[in-house]
């Protein structure tokens, strides 16, 4: 289960991701990248996307395990797509990340920090 997105910039997956790392690593955090989506879709043969076929589309999906000051760690999603990306955090039941640490990912990120690479 992942939350709502809390935060949109006007800016390609790959460049908001960049600045991400930027900014949590000025905080403190660490960001350690585990899924890239170009790299898994990679290997499909002509993977198709449900927004856009085949050819045009630039959607993209990078999960981050941000670590901060607590043993477990706190899964940022980004998603992009259209020019823009998305940030939301995994939350499941079963493993609720911790609030404190959700707090700083999303103060780290604000709007004004997260475009100012």
């Amino acid at each position: 289960m992942t939350t709502p997105s809390f935060l949109t910039v006007d800016l390609p997956c790959e460049v908001a991701l960049q600045a991400a790392k930027k900014k949590l690593s000025q905080t403190g955090l660490r960001a350690l990248q585990t899924f890239d989506l170009h790299t898994a879709r990679h290997t499909q043969q002509d993977c198709p996307c449900p927004n856009h076929g085949t050819a045009d589309c630039d959607c993209q999906m990078i999960v981050l395990m941000v670590y901060g000051e607590t043993p477990e760690p706190a899964a940022l999603i980004l998603h992009g797509s259209d020019g823009q990306t998305r940030f939301s955090i995994a939350d499941d039941p079963s493993q609720k990340a911790d609030r404190r640490l959700v707090a700083s990912i999303k103060e780290a990120l604000d709007i004004k920090s997260a475009v100012s690479v």
